[in-house]
């Protein structure tokens, strides 16, 4: 990726938009470069979708719960995952390393669903048990990741060298 990429993802990430015109105005790379390198990103996998964001509270999900989960299983970790994965409201799963095995966050509608979500996961054969924890205020939730960098850094870190 060389500085024109990183450019280009930092806008995208801070304008919340991929049109060739916004980015244009905001990194001063010609529309036409801008349409090459997007679709350069996307066939490389950089770029995954054209989504819009969503805000989960005005949709109805604004319960968010964040699961310590405990396991017992036998071989890869994947098989368990892959059924974390699969329960309704789920939006994040992380295997870790510490005194549980996976992190889960879920975004909910209601406390109801929240009985369902435990339900659902005491359901899991491999899980032993969680330790649930019911988000009150979110301070930080962004769907943007790279909005937490200053382009500097983003630069300095993302940059290619020509190095490697």
């Amino acid at each position: 990726m060389d500085e024109r990429d990183v450019r280009l993802l930092k806008a995208i990430s801070d304008l919340g938009t991929g049109s060739p015109e916004r980015l244009h105005e905001e990194t001063d790379i010609p529309v036409s470069t801008i349409h090459y390198r997007l679709n350069n990103l996307r066939e490389r996998g950089v770029i995954e979708n054209d989504l819009y964001d969503l805000d989960l509270d005005e949709l109805g999900l604004g319960v968010t719960v964040v699961l310590e989960v405990y396991t017992t299983y036998s071989g890869s970790y994947r098989g368990v995952a892959a059924e974390l994965e699969e329960i309704e409201g789920v939006t994040q799963v992380f295997f870790t390393m510490g005194e549980y095995d996976f992190m889960v966050v879920a975004r909910l509608p209601n406390s109801d669903a929240v009985e369902r979500l435990i339900t659902d996961f005491e359901a899991v054969e491999e899980v032993d048990r969680t330790n649930s924890t019911f988000v009150t205020s979110r301070t930080k939730d962004t769907p943007r990741p790279l909005q937490t960098y200053s382009l500097d850094t983003l630069l300095e870190e993302l940059v290619d060298d020509g190095s490697e």
